[in-house]
């Protein structure tokens, strides 16, 4: 019998199989938003960032074009290796959020983008509060459909919850800890350009789906690609899908 554990824990380390295809098809995250993570420290001199669990650098795109000095922590070497492809003058390093291969003191905020959810929160958070100075901020970001449109939450229903479409709000989050000043939390619009095929072979990059069986899989996936065929939302070559981005904030006391 599989434990709920030993699932975390192969679902957390599923996406390397998928780096190429997780690289093109999952959602960037918008400016607006790694602003307002940075902002408690975005006037420091010499600022310097930490892209936590990093996969294949969907996050250090958007501190890269917002011009943030940036160094990349990721576990999975497949992943690891699209980000440096992509991302080549970026230091990435092989860690996990609970053992972190910085020194102490060394970045002013910690950002994490789609994995907070998988960190081992009484490791991870002190192990966060070491390599950052103080008053430095830690955030989590994660993406997810707009819940205010109604195919939004029909492809939820066809995906069955399975994809980024579901209302993460109570899901996710970055964990309250004596460590850092209370939690902020803000949402920003993420309107993204996709075609059927590529909104399909998005799905296709979650966990969940990963690790169904294969027959399992393509059925679901075919669904929703059925789904997206009657849509009249999604009847051209390429149209948009709304997104918005979750974001956790917290600073770090002293």
């Amino acid at each position: 019998m599989t434990t709920d554990h030993e699932l975390h824990r192969r679902r957390a380390s599923s996406f390397g199989a998928q780096a190429g295809a997780y690289a093109e098809f999952r959602p960037d995250y918008p400016a607006a938003a790694v602003r307002w993570a940075l902002a408690p420290v975005a006037d420091r001199d010499g600022l310097h960032v930490l892209d936590l669990a990093a996969g294949t650098g969907k996050l250090t795109a958007a501190l890269v074009a917002a011009g943030v000095p940036t160094t990349a922590v990721e576990p999975d070497g497949a992943m690891r290796a699209e980000l440096r492809r992509a991302y080549p003058d970026v230091p990435a390093h092989e860690g996990t959020a609970e053992r972190i291969p910085l020194a102490a003191g060394s970045v002013d905020a910690v950002l994490v983008g789609q994995a907070f959810h998988w960190f081992d929160p009484e490791l991870a958070l002190p192990e966060i509060a070491r390599v950052l100075r103080p008053g430095g901020v830690v955030a989590g970001l994660w993406n997810q459909g707009d819940r205010d449109v109604d195919w939004i939450i029909g492809l939820d229903e066809v995906t069955r919850g399975e994809a980024c479409f579901a209302d993460l709000s109570d899901e996710v989050e970055v964990p309250a800890d004596e460590r850092y000043e209370p939690v902020q939390r803000q949402r920003f619009p993420n309107r993204l350009r996709y075609t059927r095929d590529s909104l399909t072979a998005m799905v296709a990059t979650h966990s969940r789906l990963l690790l169904l069986p294969e027959e399992e899989r393509a059925q679901l996936l075919a669904r929703v690609r059925g789904y997206l065929a009657a849509r009249p939302e999604t009847q051209r070559e390429e149209f948009e899908v709304p997104l918005v981005t979750l974001v956790d904030r917290a600073v770090l006391r002293g």
